[in-house]
Parts: structure tokens; sequence; C-alpha cells
């Protein structure tokens, strides 16, 4: 149950800085700093009787802070439904010196997050990376040169060492990759082939879900975007009549095939923060990265 917790400054202070102060001593517990932050955006803070959603604003001496408090939401945290996974020869798609391309599994982080201490397919690919050299006194390097989202399977690079970063980064950015991408999306009007290209940014505050949508070219942090998308047949998933299609990227923004499918009213499968039908699991699968160097593709998963 939620409770009323009042706290007085002396001098100037931020509003953040006083409950990081202050609420681990009423509790006698650590508070991380993210969830007071969290708890402030929230809009469970009031500065004398007003309430305040910025973590940095600055108090004068002697303001009256009201904290609507619940012990027991603040500190629950929702663990991550990840699987667990390990990379296997299964799982490596291909590898040599400079190189190593696994076979993601939906449901698993590329890298690190802010909840601490979870699994992800970086540390993942040090460990096998390691078990296969167990002479080496420190962990290899292991570089990430592009991302795939959570849910989504298929294609990932990592490199082996840092003297072929450059290049590959070059090639990222000159375009110069093949990306292909397989989405499933429920079955309506749309033409063999068709094209999207817009401007894109993020469009949801910064205390909520990460969402991406279609903004105008002058607009800060607009990022061009384009896919070209060929339907390649029907297929029934999930008792549910849909479409393959595949997904060509020119651009690599985030969460580009998402947007760009919701945008023609085609929302992928299981995506659900563009309008997909729940599902067990979203519908996009990293089939194809290849360049002048190599050629990698993923099976079709589905």
């Amino acid at each position: 149950m939620a409770e009323k917790l009042h706290f007085y400054n002396e001098n100037k202070i931020r509003l953040d800085e006083l409950l990081r102060k202050e609420l681990p001593a009423h509790y006698n517990s650590d508070f991380s700093n993210s969830k007071i932050r969290r708890l402030i955006i929230a809009g469970a803070v009031s500065v004398n009787g007003r309430a305040i959603t910025r973590p940095a604003f600055v108090l004068n001496p002697r303001s009256d802070v009201c904290v609507l408090f619940d012990k027991e939401k603040f500190l629950y945290e929702k663990q991550p439904d990840d699987i667990k996974f390990e990379v296997t020869s299964d799982s490596v798609l291909y590898e040599d010196d400079n190189y190593i391309f696994i076979n993601k599994p939906a449901f698993f982080p590329v890298e690190q997050t802010i909840t601490g201490n979870r699994d992800n397919l970086h540390d993942v690919v040090v460990r096998y990376l390691w078990s296969k050299n167990p002479a080496l006194r420190n962990p290899p390097y292991v570089g990430i040169m592009h991302r795939l989202d959570r849910e989504t399977s298929g294609v990932i690079l990592f490199t082996k060492t840092r003297e072929v970063n450059k290049e590959i980064s070059e090639i990222f950015q000159s375009h110069s990759f093949t990306k292909k991408y397989y989405a499933v999306v429920e079955a309506g009007e749309v033409s063999p082939a068709f094209s999207v290209e817009m401007y894109m940014a993020r469009v949801s505050s910064k205390s909520q879900a990460a969402k991406w949508g279609q903004v105008s070219e002058s607009a800060k942090d607009a990022q061009y975007s384009r896919t070209d998308f060929k339907v390649l047949r029907p297929i029934t998933i999930e008792n549910r009549k849909c479409l393959l299609l595949e997904c060509n990227l020119f651009t690599g923004r985030t969460h580009q095939i998402r947007v760009h499918l919701a945008s023609k009213g085609l929302p992928i499968l299981g995506d659900t923060l563009y309008g997909g039908t729940t599902a067990t699991r979203i519908y996009l699968h990293s089939s194809e990265l290849s360049c002048k160097l190599f050629t990698v593709k993923s099976d079709f998963p589905w």
C-alpha cells in the first residue's frame, strides 16, 4: 500500500539527489538511481504541492517534497523472459580468424542492458571462443558491429579482431551490405512488390517503451530509411492466414522493417508495439548478410 512521505532540504539540491539520500535512510535499504529517476518521471513526487517529473529539478531550501511511495511496487523487478542460450557449432553459421556469424535465437538480447547481470549474445560468444582456447589469460575480443532486436532471430555478425572493425564499419556506412529478412504479416491486400521510404525518429517519450515512427525531414534526429518488400507466398502461422515477405534493407534504422510495414497497414505478426496481433513471437528473421567479403545465410525458420 502506498504511503505519503515528506522530506525537507536545508540547501539547494537536485530532486533526485535528495531522494537518493533520504529514501534509503528512511527504509534502511539501498535503492538504485534508475529506480528513483523512474519514480519521479512517473509523477509520484510533488514539491510544495506541485507535481514534478524532472529528476534534475533544483529544490530551494526548505522545500516540502512529498513522495507517494509504494515500497512493494518500487522494489519489484520484472524478470525478462529471455531464453537460455549457449553458442555451439550448430549455431555458428560461419567463422574464420576475423569473423564469427551466429544464428541468433529469438528472445535473447544481443548485448548487456540496464538490467544488471543479464545474459546476452555478446557474452555468450565470448564464452564460446574462450572455451575453444582456454589457455587465454583474458577473455577473447568480440566486437559488436550491428544489432538485432531481442525478439528477432537470424544472422548476426561479430568481429574477432579489432583490425577489421574499420573496414566492416565502412561497408555498413556505405550501405554496401545486402541485408535480407523474412517477415510474416497477416494476409491482406498488398502488391507483389513494394517499397517504403521515410524519415524516421523516436516518437515515444523516454519514460515509455522505445517506439519509432515517421517524421518530417527537418525533425530533430530524423534519419532517412528505405526497405524493398516482395511477397514470397501465403503461409499459415499459429492458425492464421498470413503472407511471407522478403525484406531488403537499404538502411539499418532501429525498428525499420517493423515501422515500414506498420505504415502500410501490415504490422508483423506478434509485433503488438506497432499494431500487430498477439502471437508467440515477433515473426521477423534475419535471413542473409552479405558484402564483397562474404555471404552468410540462415535457413527459413518457420
